[in-house]
């Protein structure tokens, strides 16, 4: 059984309810968010984000040289800074830049870069190399040798699948997909008369249904415990599963990581309307979630993660982009630096048509696991240097 094919299974026979991964043992060990206790919420830009288009080079010439069609007018661009722009759908984005949260790490990607969504997405979600293949993802492997016994809340991930980045050895993390359903169809699951096969695989997914309902409960008091909500998010998949992670942080789940995705980034054609509009809802999402946070006095304990499996190549294909390599992420919170870090994309020194990276994504990694989380990142094999400038 592939990868694909169990999360497929497991989304399934959760009906979208609750999907843990194993039995636990550990539940009711809560303690409460206090100053200096971090979490990490990353948001995965599923579909290859186009970087040039989001953090925009405008006064380089080669720029609109290369992208007649759907290079981003002077005019309409925000927050213009030493030749960058955010596009104009990013309002929020340029106010929590100049308000010193945000921070831009600009060329971010990994050598031998690919281009297939699936296989670069497993890449960023395991922290392997190109050519290196693993089972377990980034954060599954941090978990495993954080919490001294198996943990299922130390890692949230609200989505309709599962991702990766969290799978570990140990089951110490849970995929929530509908929080308002998830105590009674957690209480239907837990009734049915589980029945073992000798299939393993087939055993496991009805394994994790059995523990549904012990699961739910501790998310539920989660809940009851957050205080009434004073923020209006945006009416969007992103800005629902921010507002679900926002409440449990305020109800003090107290979880390391958090995960979420939003999907559509892949603009081949009509990538002018289409970008505009993902942007704005990632903008209105994230600006929901940050406020919310500041509110609560919470938005140094949680850092904010913004990433993509890869950027879009530099010359346009007449309405779009395709498939490229290096692109920016953004980090939100966790009392960063609010800086630009690294160069502007050069776009005259170009690898077969595509942005050359200057920062490998496992230095950011390795930042927020050193900086934020007070983890050695090489106990789980990662030995690039941690980023300088971003905390």
């Amino acid at each position: 059984m592939n990868r694909r094919q169990f999360l497929t299974l497991t989304g399934t026979f959760t009906g979208g309810a609750l999907l843990l991964p194993d039995f636990l043992h550990a539940f009711g060990r809560q303690t409460k968010l206090v100053t200096g206790e971090q979490s990490v919420v990353f948001i995965q830009l599923n579909g290859g984000n186009d970087g040039l288009n989001t953090f925009a080079p405008v006064d380089n010439p080669l720029y609109y040289e290369l992208r007649p069609k759907i290079a981003l007018d002077r005019s309409d661009v925000i927050s213009r800074f030493n030749g960058m722009a955010f596009h104009p759908s990013l309002r929020n984005f340029a106010e929590m830049q100049q308000n010193g949260h945000l921070s831009v790490i600009q060329n971010v990607g990994y050598p031998e870069p690919v281009r297939s969504h699936f296989r670069s997405q497993e890449i960023w979600e395991t922290s392997s190399a190109s050519n290196q293949y693993l089972s377990d993802g980034w954060l599954g492997r941090y978990l495993d040798l954080q919490c001294k016994e198996h943990n299922p809340t130390a890692g949230i991930n609200i989505d309709i699948n599962d991702t990766l980045a969290l799978k570990g050895q140990e089951p110490n993390h849970m995929t929530l997909r509908n929080l308002e359903k998830m105590k009674k169809k957690a209480k239907r699951i837990n009734d049915e008369d589980v029945q073992l096969s000798g299939n393993p695989q087939l055993d496991f997914v009805r394994k994790l249904a059995e523990t549904v309902n012990e699961g739910s409960d501790v998310i539920r008091k989660a809940l009851e415990k957050a205080p009434a909500k004073n923020i209006i998010y945006p009416k969007s998949a992103l800005g629902n599963n921010l507002e679900w992670i926002a409440t449990l942080i305020k109800g003090n789940l107290n979880s390391k990581v958090y995960y979420t995705s939003q999907g559509g980034f892949d603009t081949h054609q009509n990538q002018l309307t289409i970008h505009k509009i993902k942007l704005a809802e990632l903008n209105d999402a994230v600006f929901g979630f940050y406020n919310d946070l500041k509110t609560a006095n919470l938005l140094q304990n949680v850092t904010v993660v913004i990433f993509s499996e890869f950027g879009r190549r530099v010359k346009d294909n007449g309405s779009g982009t395709d498939h490229g390599t290096a692109a920016p992420m953004f980090v939100v919170g966790g009392s960063n630096n609010g800086k630009i870090i690294g160069r502007n994309p050069n776009l005259s020194e170009l690898n077969n048509g595509d942005l050359m990276h200057e920062t490998d994504f496992r230095s950011v990694y390795a930042s927020l696991l050193q900086k934020k989380l007070n983890f050695d990142p090489k106990k789980i094999g990662i030995s690039n240097p941690v980023l300088q400038g971003l905390f």
